[in-house]
């Protein structure tokens, strides 16, 4: 997948080269015609000749540097200077000095190409990235666990409009089970819900804003995903004063009933436009009763998290347009097909999502199927769409009134027991529904990809597929029947032997 986006990347970086060629060869025609300078003969011939030929070579954007800042034994950044045309160079740096040996070995090995282009070193990369501001136009952050400590020096050495490539795994923290860990690391209180992994992609966006701001600098999300253990986020980074104050209006916080499923989001700020006058305001608010108005339970506060879109509909269709011309490019295609058809297909000015299943459980009901569901809510006026987060949750612009009220229409039609009447479920059930739900199928309530065929959640790909042990760490005893009992007290000191494989087979 990072491939894939960095081939996109590239492409779209030589489009935006020639159309800022155009606009200064417009500009200087204008100028030029104040003054006219008449050249005869072959002079004039050999002047023409080198205009041309100035102007074709000022249509090819430069080649790109990338630095690779947690290298490990240099897999990535191989990857990337052998089969991504258009790199300049690759810089592959660890701390670690037995890493950055293996890496050097693994150049040697990969030939001239890689040689030529990839250069192991020995540092810290916080350090090397505070020391050399705006002089990469990719930055690949891949850790082990946290990237948090390494955001800082990372915004301020992209250059303008260069990509920012990073991998967050410590899911636990991100997902709600150590809220307050989440909050020291990323500045953001994470909750535990069903859309949790969609609001750690979104904490995680909120935070390299955050450090981006400190520089009067933005980010532009172009994908942002989260796959198999980890989530791993794609954006793009500009200097703008202005822009930058547009930031609250793109954060909220997340009040979550503790009850049903009912969410809504505070957003931060607000932009008031009037005339041909600007205003940055403070959000109003509160956008929720004391108590939830569907259950009557209390609410958690969460975040604040990136609200606006995470993803940018034409880099998808770009990237999987790219993908799908170049199938055989991709050995691990199924993966990256599935993952770009599910992103394309999500509404990305809906935050976060919901469940039917978590519906249907907190009214103890028999769920119903996705395309019935998807047909009441598109029956009913509202759009709705999956998303790539979860097999189970769903998409849509409908109030949650809505939702319940088609949930009171299909427990109408498929009766449950009686519930102690202080339970959620209970006090949702005995309001009377406002909208009669229509369950006939819609057009639409199938996605593209199901009538397609194209499968959206493929199985793992072998048996206990998961992050390896950290490099350096020896297994304990009772971990040993997990992994191999052959294994047991032995260090794991080679960092070729990290996760890099696994990531590499689906992103």
């Amino acid at each position: 997948m990072s491939i894939a986006v960095l081939r996109s990347f590239i492409a779209k970086r030589q489009e935006e080269h020639i159309a800022r060629q155009a606009a200064i060869k417009a500009r200087n025609s204008k100028a030029a015609t104040e003054e006219v300078v008449e050249v005869n003969g072959s002079a004039g011939e050999t002047s023409t000749k080198v205009e041309a030929t100035s102007s074709s070579e000022n249509n090819i954007a430069k080649p790109i540097r990338v630095l690779e800042a947690l290298a490990a034994s240099g897999l990535r950044a191989l990857r990337y200077a052998r089969e991504v045309e258009g790199i300049a160079s690759v810089l592959a740096l660890d701390s670690d000095k037995v890493a950055v040996e293996a890496c050097a070995r693994n150049i040697k090995l990969n030939g001239s190409v890689a040689a030529s282009k990839v250069e192991a070193q020995q540092a810290d990369s916080r350090v090397y990235m505070l020391t050399h501001e705006k002089q990469f136009d990719v930055v690949d952050l891949d850790p082990y666990g946290s990237p948090s400590i390494f955001l800082d020096s990372a915004v301020q050495t992209i250059a303008d409009g260069g990509m920012l490539m990073c991998t967050a795994t410590d899911m636990a923290v991100l997902c709600g089970n150590n809220g307050e860990v989440c909050y020291s690391k990323y500045g953001s209180y994470s909750l535990r819900a069903k859309y949790c992994h969609e609001m750690a992609l979104r904490i995680l966006l909120a935070t390299i804003e955050s450090h981006a701001n400190r520089y009067k600098r933005h980010i532009v999300p172009v994908l942002s995903l989260s796959v198999d253990f980890y989530i791993r986020v794609f954006v793009r980074i500009y200097t703008s004063a202005n822009a930058m104050k547009q930031t609250p209006s793109k954060l909220a916080y997340v009040y979550q009933c503790v009850g049903c499923d009912n969410f809504c989001l505070q957003p931060l700020g607000r932009i008031v436009q009037k005339n041909n006058s600007t205003r940055y305001l403070p959000g109003l608010g509160p956008t929720v009763q004391q108590q939830c108005e569907h259950c009557g339970k209390n609410f958690n506060m969460g975040g604040p998290m990136w609200a606006a879109p995470i993803h940018d509909t034409e880099w998808v269709s770009a990237i999987l347009s790219q993908v799908c011309e170049a199938k055989k490019r991709y050995p691990a295609f199924d993966k990256i097909h599935s993952i770009l058809t599910s992103v394309s297909e999500e509404l990305i000015d809906v935050p976060l999502y919901l469940s039917i299943h978590e519906l249907s459980a907190t009214l103890k009901c028999t769920p119903p199927s996705a395309i019935v569901f998807r047909s009441a809510v598109l029956n009913a006026g509202y759009r709705i769409s999956g998303t790539h987060a979860s097999p189970l949750g769903f998409k849509t612009d409908a109030p949650m009134e809505v939702i319940w009220d088609i949930m009171r229409c299909w427990v109408k039609e498929h009766p449950v027991k009686a519930q102690k009447e202080e339970t959620p479920g209970t006090i949702i059930l005995s309001k009377e529904a406002k909208l009669q739900a229509d369950f006939s199928r819609a057009r639409g309530a199938q996605s593209k990809a199901q009538m397609k065929g194209v499968a959206r959640f493929l199985p793992n790909p072998e048996e206990n597929w998961g992050p390896k042990v950290r490099a350096g760490r020896h297994i304990k005893p009772k971990h040993g029947n997990l992994l191999n009992t052959a294994t047991e007290g032995k260090s794991f000191e080679n960092p070729a032997e990290s996760d890099d494989k696994q990531k590499e087979a689906g992103l």
